[in-house]
């Protein structure tokens, strides 16, 4: 009866209720975009780590129904061997330069994910994805020291390269790997799509669409997405009384509900929250993904203005985030949560890898720290950057919100010290007044 009571308090009035649902451009924006179909995601097959090889596989392959010939396979491999001359040949100017119509592409073959073989240029590449498993302990090796076995031939009449592609940002285990990320098979995907227009189809075309929409999702990138979320964000401010009121005694996602317990139901951005020895801000919140910024971050972050550009519509519009998603297992209750740490999009370069520099820099004095960056995040154009390790709790029941509020504040715990040592490097280069060069 109480409940009833306070719930009957608290309710909006029918002007509030109006002011929102009635002809709200904004709500209707949302609403399609929610809304919007995508035939990966209603197969469930967004986090099926064999599906994307499929589609994978499918792109490179220079003779299937694309309709793009080899331009895919030498983009993809040109992006994924930039900068890795060191390693050896085919270089990213070789595959250039080359014709690579002719390229074999095999799934699983002696279980590489996917196996790519011109004859013509006695090239072979070994390609493993990692959208969301692990890498096993001599894994790589195996795969690249195998190749010349099973093709029947000797080194030194076939030239292999191991590329490791990933959704998370791990490192090769064997360093002859090329390391890249599912964000450059966005980049290349979609300026080939703007290049090379006449040569798609519009079944083609949609789908490839829907492809990238999925990879931005899941890499917390789209920028519909972000726009969406400001949107929300906007149309929370003008309507509280009523999202309040709706996110007490409506419905809301098992993760949303491990959220607000930290930081409270007023999902105000301006309001700070203390977890462990830190505080923390919620930029972000939807059913399985929220945004949060440490203070000791944001803080110093404001007194360097240059190093937003870039990064306006980009979360919480600074050149740092933290974020947290819930990822479903795709059989079971069970699941994983995920802390992810991100340099964004600063549109200097100098500036951003400076900061990159300044980060990674940390572990020379206090080695025990878990940051790392891949190879990547030094390189021109990159411009979204993850540096945790051991980022992940396994969750054995996502429906279990108290079992997600406990791993989140794991999660916060867990980073403290490296939260810690980039809180105190942005606080002395903002007492400086610039970022170091």
């Amino acid at each position: 009866m109480q409940m009833a009571t306070e719930a009957i308090d608290k309710a909006p009035s029918t002007d509030e209720l109006e002011k929102l649902l009635v002809n709200n451009e904004a709500l209707a924006r949302i609403e399609l975009y929610l809304n919007r179909f995508n035939p990966i995601r209603v197969m469930k097959m967004e986090r099926m780590e064999i599906r994307h090889s499929a589609i994978l596989a499918w792109l490179l392959d220079p003779k299937e129904s694309h309709g793009l010939d080899d331009k895919f396979l030498k983009a993809f491999l040109g992006e994924a061997l930039r900068g890795q001359s060191a390693i050896g040949h085919p270089t990213a100017i070789d595959v250039a330069r080359a014709d690579l119509s002719d390229s074999v592409v095999r799934r699983e073959w002696q279980n590489i994910d996917v196996f790519v073989h011109s004859d013509r240029n006695r090239w072979a590449f070994i390609i493993e994805n990692k959208y969301d498993s692990k890498q096993s302990e001599g894994q790589l090796t195996k795969y690249l020291e195998g190749v010349h076995a099973g093709l029947g031939v000797s080194p030194s009449e076939i030239s292999a390269r191991g590329i490791f592609l990933t959704l998370q940002d791990e490192e090769p285990q064997d360093e002859r790997y090329s390391p890249v990320n599912y964000l450059a098979v966005c980049a290349v995907l979609a300026e080939l799509m703007k290049r090379e227009a006449h040569l798609l189809t519009a079944e083609v075309r949609t789908f490839l669409q829907h492809y990238i929409e999925i990879i931005e999702e899941e890499l917390g990138m789209s920028s519909e997405s972000g726009e969406m979320q400001e949107l929300a964000r906007q149309l929370y401010r003008e309507n509280k009384k009523v999202f309040d009121f709706v996110m007490k005694y409506g419905a809301t996602s098992d993760f949303s509900v491990a959220v607000t317990n930290l930081f409270g139901d007023d999902l105000d951005a301006t309001k700070a929250v203390t977890i462990g020895t830190q505080r923390f801000k919620l930029t972000a919140l939807s059913s399985d993904i929220c945004g949060c910024l440490p203070v000791s971050w944001e803080e110093p972050l404001r007194e360097l203005p240059n190093l937003a550009d870039g990064c306006a519509s980009w979360w919480a519009g600074l050149p740092l985030i933290i974020w947290i998603r819930l990822d479903k297992a795709t059989e079971g209750v069970g699941g994983k949560l995920r802390m992810v740490a991100e340099v964004g999009p600063v549109s200097n370069h100098k500036l951003r890898l400076s900061l990159v520099e300044q980060i990674a820099g940390l572990t020379d004095e206090a080695p025990k720290l878990r940051i790392q960056f891949t190879k990547t995040a030094t390189r021109e154009g990159t411009r979204y950057s993850r540096f945790l390790k051991e980022n992940v709790i396994n969750i054995k029941d996502t429906g279990n919100a108290e079992e997600i509020t406990q791993a989140i504040e794991k999660l916060f715990k867990r980073f403290t010290p490296e939260i810690e040592a980039v809180g105190e490097l942005l606080r002395e280069y903002a007492s400086q007044g610039e970022l170091a060069q």
